[in-house]
């Protein structure tokens, strides 16, 4: 395997890309991180699917990781900016650079938002959707918790966004610092009953009703925020996607916990990450390629 850095161009600046290659690699998978998670996050995944025969590029969406400026105080960009520019220009790129090979995706959480939305899918074989869910705050499984979630997105993010020009995520425990404008359009969204299907501006069931590729939408029952109802309010807008679900306990995976973030985690490989490498394997096949031609 070879590890490659490279520099993605993007609305006057660039995101910091990670390309693995592999010697007569099958297919090319794209690795879109969750909201506050870098790149480094799934490092051990990537290198897993490498060793299954594939590319694999991951990287930061602006203002967090690798692409943080010195300072996110001042920086313009949105959540929907992340969906609509970030991920179009890695998976360009990615389609450019390996013309020749089958491209495929796996979203976390709200690289899952991006790969329903995005109109770059269609450039896809298949895709994978990790923990992806409609955030809205009154979905959140267990009281406590969603009390938790509605004080720092409602009440604790605006004030630190305000008094401090972006979002501190780390030191609350939330994960990376955030951009200002990431961090409030989040939040909007998680406050409406039907999260971002709620914003006329992102058009969300009319983007989604238009993606017809496979997708297999992966959730876990002790997962609080991707849980039935709220993947339910995300991916019932995709009538025309083929769409495989399942939701995985723990037991199954042999694992103690999967949570959120726990797939990426290396206790998944020998069952979750193995299935996850045997699907998209599987829509890598010469009839795929022919199909699709």
């Amino acid at each position: 395997m070879q590890i490659s850095e490279v520099a993605i161009p993007v609305a006057h600046t660039t995101l910091a890309t990670t390309c693995r290659t592999v010697p007569n690699a099958q297919a090319t998978v794209l690795v879109h991180p969750a909201t506050a998670v870098t790149q480094g996050f799934y490092s051990a995944f990537a290198d897993y699917l490498a060793s299954r025969g594939f590319n694999v590029i991951t990287y930061d969406y602006r203002g967090t990781g690798k692409s943080r400026p010195a300072s996110l105080r001042g920086m313009e960009v949105m959540m929907s900016d992340w969906i609509d520019q970030d991920v179009p220009a890695v998976t360009a790129w990615a389609a450019t650079r390996f013309s020749d090979l089958p491209l495929l995706a796996v979203g976390h959480s709200v690289g899952g938002h991006a790969l329903a939305l995005s109109p770059s899918t269609s450039q896809l074989r298949a895709a994978m959707l990790i923990a992806a869910h409609a955030g809205a705050t009154r979905t959140v499984r267990g009281w406590f918790e969603r009390q938790r979630v509605r004080f720092v997105l409602s009440v604790l993010a605006p004030v630190l966004c305000r008094l401090l020009g972006y979002m501190p995520g780390k030191r609350i425990g939330l994960g990376e610092d955030l951009p200002r404008g990431v961090m409030l359009q989040w939040s909007g969204w998680c406050a409406q009953p039907r999260y971002f299907f709620d914003d006329p501006a992102v058009g969300a069931a009319r983007r989604m009703a238009m993606q017809r590729i496979p997708m297999k939408v992966l959730s876990f029952t002790d997962d609080p925020w991707a849980n039935p109802v709220a993947v339910d309010m995300l991916v019932s807008p995709l009538p025309q996607a083929r769409l495989q679900r399942r939701q995985v306990s723990p037991r199954e995976a042999g694992v103690p916990a999967i949570g959120h973030m726990g797939f990426f985690r290396r206790r998944c490989e020998a069952v979750l990450w193995k299935e996850t490498a045997d699907w998209l394997l599987a829509h890598c096949t010469q009839k795929e390629r022919a199909e699709h031609a």
